[in-house]
């Protein structure tokens, strides 16, 4: 166990200096804060000042060097625009995305994985394709579609829920909602296959020949081993949700990360997009390691594997 978490641990970090490289390099590429900083009328040795200053003069390397020297001590450094330090305005919009975020998963995998396991079990049947149909809807619609009319519904109709913003619980439903809608229906469809599959292995049919409860072979037996797809699926779709949500946080005025990382790219704001970029690949990539951690708990035959 501990070789194959060490072995992922040291995976991680290569992705993550890997990510810093190609971000850090790539931003430098679309133009010059410091004109965006100075007004038009800036002489030429103004420009010229404050670029030494902010160490614009310096070879590519050597500013990336020391970005990830401070980077490691947790200095992303200051905002060029909103000028307080980037790890202020992070630390201040990260709790709102990661509320989202979870509050989606979490809708989308108590509604979908009952509904997949009830239409795996009653295959054929009218409930697995009505269930099946809808996950069809869920999946075609936009987020951004399904937020406004969610609004115009729930909000100026029948004025149950705040347009916009966070506060209450009652500010979460409706992006919560929004957002977790293609996930419930990837996840439905997903569990109703795995499980199929799994239905239909030999261990199953000896757990039914002994007489076991059908609920009992389904949950115990049958669902464990369908987890690992869905384990898969839910850990990646958690990190992408975290820098994906800007435009249901757009519809919504909800002060998370993605709004951020846009603004910060239209202000031309280096310090903020590197850091914000590097936060992201952070939870993505750390998601990724509790998948892999999971999926020891569900399979232990996967660190067995791993060590051989």
């Amino acid at each position: 166990m501990l070789p194959y978490l060490l072995k992922r641990l040291l995976h991680t970090v290569y992705v993550i200096i890997g990510i810093s490289v190609i971000s850090f390099f790539f931003i430098h590429l679309s133009g010059d804060p410091v004109m965006l900083m100075l007004p038009g009328d800036a002489s030429h040795q103004e420009t010229e000042d404050l670029r030494e200053r902010l160490g614009f003069n310096d070879p590519i390397p050597v500013q990336y060097v020391r970005f990830a020297w401070n980077a490691v001590r947790g200095d992303f450094g200051e905002s060029l625009y909103y000028h307080v330090p980037v790890m202020d305005l992070i630390v201040e919009r990260l709790p709102a995305s990661l509320e989202l975020a979870v509050a989606a998963m979490v809708l989308a995998l108590v509604i979908a994985v009952p509904i997949g396991i009830v239409s795996a079990v009653k295959r054929g049947s009218l409930l697995d394709m009505g269930a099946m149909l809808g996950a069809l809807f869920g999946l075609s619609m936009p987020h951004f579609w399904l937020g406004i009319m969610l609004m115009l519904l729930f909000s100026v109709q029948l004025g149950w829920l705040p347009t916009s913003g966070r506060g209450t619980w009652l500010h979460l439903i409706m992006p919560a909602t929004a957002l977790g809608m293609s996930l419930m229906a990837m996840f439905a469809r997903l569990t109703r296959s795995v499980m199929l599959e799994v239905l239909s292995l030999d261990y199953i049919r000896t757990a039914r020949a002994k007489g076991l409860k059908e609920r009992m072979v389904i949950g115990k037996h049958a669902l464990k081993n369908a987890l690992i797809p869905l384990v898969t699926v839910a850990g990646m779709q958690f990190g992408f949700l975290i820098g994906g949500t800007v435009i249901i946080e757009t519809v919504f005025a909800w002060p998370g990360l993605g709004r951020l990382v846009v603004q910060a790219i239209f202000n031309r704001d280096y310090p903020l997009v590197q850091a914000i970029v590097l936060v992201m690949a952070v939870i993505f990539v750390g998601m990724n390691l509790l998948v892999d951690l999971l999926y020891v708990y569900l399979d232990p035959q996967i660190s067995y594997l791993e060590e051989k």
